[in-house]
């Protein structure tokens, strides 16, 4: 995102991201049933109608922009992860990426992905941060199809990532879980 280009603006950009960074911290520390207006305002250090200036559609808007900004995070991580490799390798690197990242950030990845946050999954209209997202998966699986296929691989990895995250599976399987997944996507033509 460029730098606005006013002293106020550039103040602006930063109180918002400032209420950003709260917001997930708090997720991260209590989960977002802890995220309230109030204690935003008390860890930034504003009023509450500080938050609603920059945020006027309150809790849902600053989830949403979280949730947002994790799409724009994972698909970084997950091409990142791919770099050249094509195939059973590419499938495994990105389904290892995706599994730390959710690991990783269960907050931020519940907000993504089970909070209503109002984006378009699966829409034409979606968002670029959705669009991305999806993308960076569809080309490390070479789906230049309808997308099927990477949503099928992208449910699988949710569902790991889930089971993962409650204890239902084995930790020291999960490399051959993400193995076994690689090798049957990358045979999908």
């Amino acid at each position: 995102m460029p730098q606005p280009g006013t002293a106020r603006e550039r103040r602006a950009a930063e109180r918002r991201q400032q209420i950003l960074d709260a917001a997930r911290a708090a997720a991260d520390a209590d989960g977002w049933a802890a995220v309230t207006s109030r204690r935003l305002a008390d860890a930034i250090g504003y009023t509450q109608p500080v938050l609603y200036e920059h945020f006027p559609g309150g809790k849902s808007e600053i989830m949403r922009t979280v949730a947002l900004a994790g799409f724009t995070e994972l698909a970084a991580a997950t091409r990142a992860a791919a770099g050249s490799a094509t195939g059973a390798q590419a499938a495994a690197a990105v389904a290892g990426a995706y599994l730390t990242f959710a690991a990783a950030h269960p907050a931020l990845y519940e907000a993504m992905f089970q909070l209503p946050i109002d984006a378009r999954f699966a829409q034409d209209d979606a968002e670029t941060e959705l669009r991305s997202g999806f993308s960076a998966l569809a080309d490390a699986l070479g789906d230049d199809g309808d997308g099927t296929v990477t949503e099928v691989f992208w449910s699988a990895l949710h569902g790991m990532s889930l089971l993962e995250r409650a204890g239902r599976m084995r930790p020291e399987h999960r490399q051959h879980r993400i193995t076994e997944l690689a090798a049957r996507f990358a045979a999908c033509p």
